[in-house]
Order: structure tokens, then sequence, then C-alpha cells
């Protein structure tokens, strides 16, 4: 058997169990990606125990139920089109004279899914809003 001198280099790398990761990683990622639906992800709000309402400072709400649709300050918007959304916001935004202290509350059921969130987040964004908050559901401790 021969072990090769001193000075001589290790020069060949055997790749066959790297490969071989590799394709078992490739094969899982294949099986599992099919699985995962962001779209379907729930959201569940933040809950508090002593919140307070800050009623002095008004502000733009916006409501998500379940099936995704939208109520903002209370009024349905019954288009589902991103552009409609971002147009009635911006509405909102530009009739407020200062626009740093306007604020958007937001508000999801406990079963929307995260898709409506996010698209009334970008929605938001792309209207110039600059801060945003999550409304938080009250624990009850009774």
């Amino acid at each position: 058997m021969s072990m090769g001198s001193v000075g001589d280099q290790f020069t060949e790398i055997n790749v066959t169990p790297l490969t071989d990761v590799f394709l078992v990683l490739l094969v899982i990622m294949i099986l599992i990606a099919p699985l995962i639906d962001k779209s379907e992800l729930k959201i569940k709000p933040p809950e508090t125990k002593f919140a307070k309402k800050d009623e002095a400072t008004k502000g733009i709400n916006i409501d998500i139920d379940k099936e995704g649709q939208l109520a903002i300050n209370g009024h349905y918007v019954a288009a589902t089109d991103k552009q409609v959304v971002i147009d009635t916001i911006k509405k909102l935004v530009d009739a407020v004279p200062d626009k740093n202290a306007l604020h958007v509350t937001l508000n999801a059921d406990g079963d929307a899914k995260q898709k409506f969130v996010v698209e009334v987040m970008s929605a938001c964004a792309a209207s110039g809003v600059t801060k945003m908050r999550v409304a938080t559901q009250q624990q009850t401790n009774y």
C-alpha cells in the first residue's frame, strides 16, 4: 500500500457524497414545495391585557374580514382591484392637512388570510402612508 511521499499534495476530491446530499435535498424540496401555499397562512392578531384606545388622534381605519372584504373608515370597498384600494386610501390621505401625523390602523379578522393583509399594507405604502399600526384584541381574563 503506497502512502505517498511527505511532500505530495492531495489533488482529488471525492464529490460523490456531496452530490448525493444535494440530490436528496433537491428531492425533498420538490416534494414539499407544492404543500406550501403562503396565501393560506392565517393571521393571529396580537393580544394585549391593558390596551387603551387612542381616540384623540384620528386616522384611517381599515378592517379586513375573513373573505378579504375591506372596510375603510367603516365604508365597504366593493372592488378587489388593488388600484381602487390605493386610490381610495390616497383620497383620504390627501384630505388630511398634516400627513406626518396621519396613521393607518389595520384591524384584520383572526381568520383572514395573510395575502389580504399584505395587499392592504402595500396599498397603504403606495398611497404615501408612513405610519401604520395593527389593532390588537383585548384578552379577557374573566
